[in-house]
């Protein structure tokens, strides 16, 4: 069975008994499959900028990444939240792992458009070490769950900061995952306000046109739609909020929205 792949941030981040229930479910659903766990975290970036004195736009959902904020940036998600994320599953009995993008050669990255700043599109480079960590049979490696922040490097060494979705989407095709886009909504919502059960790109576009999905929905959309026809299959959006949906998840039985590829 594939691996699968979970992006989470936001509002779970801030929600420790959500976590501890997701965090429960993965370690029986680690007994039939790898699991790897990509994390953005903006609200702790925003706080973080903010008691430095700082502020960020926004451009299509995207956060625009001055230079100077990258320390800010790449502590926020590859220090506080990633090694929050790996205390608390290490505390419900999984052995978990902190990664960034750029740890073992994962993931490349190239500049994005200078409007947004220090910011990287990542492409997937070298799986040996999720291969090792997802592979190791021992007693006392068993379980491994990678923990990857969306921070990675350029070629010439800078940190950059990646949009979550997308680098969950390079992590999945990385190492053929099925890919998850958790998010505090049930899915993507459409023109009359109700939760779609499936999405094509076509209905997608013009759905942003209209103004009916906007914010940062645009971006996950876009990456979900890239990761559904790179790896050609359905990418799923939903809630964490019951996440005992996961155990189902290869019935085909999970809640949200299914992103389709194009025919």
């Amino acid at each position: 069975m594939n691996p699968l792949v979970i992006k989470i941030g936001g509002a779970i981040m801030e929600n420790a008994a959500a976590l501890d229930n997701l965090f429960s479910v993965l370690l029986t659903l680690q007994k039939d499959r790898g699991v790897v766990i990509v994390h953005g975290g903006g609200c702790i970036v925003d706080e973080h900028l903010s008691q430095a004195g700082f502020s960020s736009d926004k451009i299509n959902g995207l956060r625009v990444s001055a230079k100077e904020h990258m320390p800010i940036i790449s502590g926020a998600l590859a220090g506080t939240v990633n090694k929050q994320l790996v205390a608390q599953a290490n505390s419900k009995s999984i052995n978990a792992v902190g990664l960034a993008l750029h740890d073992g050669n994962m993931v490349h990255c190239k500049p994005a458009d200078k409007e947004l700043g220090q910011v990287g599109i990542p492409s997937p480079a070298n799986a040996d070490i999720l291969n090792s960590l997802l592979s190791s049979k021992s007693a006392k490696s068993a379980n491994m769950l990678p923990i990857i922040c969306s921070i990675g490097q350029l070629a010439d060494g800078q940190l950059v900061n990646v949009n979550a979705d997308d680098a969950a989407v390079a992590i999945s095709e990385l190492i053929d995952g099925e890919l998850l886009l958790l998010t505090d909504v049930a899915g993507v919502k459409g023109a009359n306000g109700e939760y779609l059960t499936s999405l094509n790109q076509q209905d997608a576009k013009q759905l942003i046109t209209d103004g009916i999905i906007a914010g940062g929905m645009i971006a996950k959309v876009n990456a979900a739609f890239a990761a559904a026809n790179r790896l050609r299959r359905s990418i799923a959006v939903t809630s964490w909020k019951a996440p005992e949906q996961l155990l189902t998840l290869h019935h085909g039985e999970l809640l949200g929205t299914r992103i389709e590829p194009n025919e």
